[in-house]
C-alpha cells in the first residue's frame, strides 16, 4: 500500500473521539481513519458493493446455482 502524508485541520473534539476509539480498540490512530475514509468513500459511491464483495458473490453463484434455484422454488 502506497501511503503519503497529509496535512489537515480537524476539530480537537471530533479528533478527540477518533483517537479514543484507536485506544479502546488498541488500534493504531492511522488505521482509525483510514477506515473512516473508506466508509466516506463507499457512502458517497452510492453503497456500490465493494470488488471482493461482488467477486465472491461471482464465485459463489458459479458453484452454488442449482442450490440457490432450489431454494428459491
Amino acid at each position: 500500500m502506497d501511503m503519503q502524508k497529509i496535512s489537515s485541520q480537524v476539530d480537537s473534539s471530533l479528533l478527540a473521539e477518533v483517537r479514543q476509539i484507536a485506544a479502546k480498540e488498541g488500534r493504531q490512530f492511522q488505521g482509525v481513519l483510514d477506515e473512516a475514509l473508506r466508509d466516506f468513500l463507499a457512502k458517497k459511491q452510492g453503497g456500490r458493493p465493494r470488488p471482493h464483495v461482488m467477486t465472491a458473490f461471482g464465485e459463489s453463484m458459479a458453484q452454488y446455482d442449482g442450490l440457490y434455484h432450489k431454494l428459491a422454488q
